[in-house]
């Protein structure tokens, strides 16, 4: 269901129908932001922090809250996750997480969404930015870290809300942008959910070796 809702709205942001969406959160729920006709460079999509603007307080905020989020960033973080849990759970969100950015890069490529065009700017850097790949390595993130230290949750937790608030506050993504991210993490994390709790489970429970024997009557 989740994929077909992924494909659905791919399909509204290439027809343009939620252009008018996106363009009011652009002039609405983006303070302080000043857009460009630039496209990013791979360097500004690969690189944690290279280019990114400083002018405001919501730009330094943006780039630091969402740093986790960025590519190499999230690859090592997800890495070491996978590293700690090890076994079935460890593959499980390996997979998770390489497909999500696969078919992020895919659709990319394939997708350009009818102009965005503010004040008769023409925002460039949204042309091809659905799905959001900010938007998917933060959820996916969250999942591995809070999989592999438990202890972390709501910390984790407080940092992924923080993070999509600020991809959309902070200009990183549209509102549509986000939206695909979202639905495609979750159409992805939906098909191993039940695999990936079950492993976590049978990793928490002691093996029966180590568990205390009955006392002696």
């Amino acid at each position: 269901m989740l994929a077909a809702a992924f494909a659905a709205l791919a399909g509204l942001v290439a027809a343009g129908e939620l252009t008018a969406v996106d363009r009011w959160a652009m002039l609405h729920a983006m303070p302080d932001v000043t857009f460009t006709g630039e496209r990013p460079t791979f360097l500004q999509a690969v690189v944690p922090l290279w280019g990114l603007p400083w002018r405001s307080p919501v730009d330094v905020v943006t780039n630091l809250v969402t740093v986790p989020a960025a590519f190499l960033v999230a690859t090592v973080i997800v890495g070491a996750a996978c590293r700690a849990l090890r076994g079935r759970a460890a593959l499980l969100l390996a997979t998770v997480y390489v497909a999500a950015n696969a078919v992020e890069a895919i659709v990319k490529s394939a997708l350009t969404r009818p102009p965005l065009v503010i004040r008769g700017l023409h925002v460039a850097g949204f042309d091809n930015s659905f799905p959001s790949g900010h938007t998917i390595r933060t959820v996916v993130l969250a999942v591995a870290v809070a999989a592999a230290w438990p202890r972390a949750v709501r910390a984790i937790a407080v940092w992924a809300a923080c993070s999509l608030a600020m991809i959309e506050i902070g200009a990183v993504h549209v509102p549509s942008d986000i939206a695909g991210g979202l639905v495609l993490v979750g159409a992805l994390l939906a098909t191993t959910w039940t695999s990936l709790r079950c492993a976590l489970s049978s990793r928490r429970r002691p093996s029966p070796a180590s568990r205390p024997s009955a006392r002696a009557t």
